[in-house]
């Protein structure tokens, strides 16, 4: 049985973008924050479920975090290294199944262009130990017009 070309150019274009998705990672790895751990000390302070979304970019299963039930005043900090990120007055519900906000506070999130699953997007992280946190949206409420969603596993909740 032949190859069929456009069977080719398919595969072609998946190994180039698990290529692309390698190197985008190792580059991340190298990155400097004020607040780094080896892998194995990450393994050994994190849930399993935490390590998978902070540490290896994955993403829970939408409509199964507890946060998105969470409607006190307080604040949304990161699981990895308990930086405070998101103000509970900015969190809004965007029926996609995982706690979303228009805004970060000042200073706690940093982004990379993600280009892993075939497209652009832009990913969010801790600016403060890099750990993954979500992606970033242009279809959100007004003041910003942005849907941080995040995932809740990768952050605890503070109340005022």
């Amino acid at each position: 049985m032949a190859f069929d070309p456009d069977r080719r150019s398919i595969l072609s274009l998946g190994v180039a973008s698990l290529a692309l998705w390698g190197c985008g990672r190792e580059a991340r790895a190298a990155e400097r924050f004020p607040v780094m751990h080896s892998d194995a000390e990450w393994r050994r302070l994190l849930p399993a479920p935490a390590y998978d979304v902070l540490r290896r970019e994955g993403t829970e299963r939408p409509f199964t975090s507890p946060l998105n039930d969470e409607h006190r005043a307080g604040t949304f900090a990161c699981r990895g290294c308990a930086q405070p990120l998101f103000a509970s007055r900015t969190k809004f519900e965007s029926g996609t199944g995982w706690p979303s906000f228009w805004a970060p506070i000042r200073g706690a999130v940093g982004t990379h262009t993600d280009r892993s699953m075939m497209m652009a997007r832009t990913e969010v992280h801790c600016s403060r130990c890099g750990s993954h946190l979500g992606h970033v949206f242009d279809d959100g409420p007004k003041p910003t017009g942005k849907r941080y969603c995040m995932n809740g596993v990768a952050m605890t909740f503070r109340p005022a």
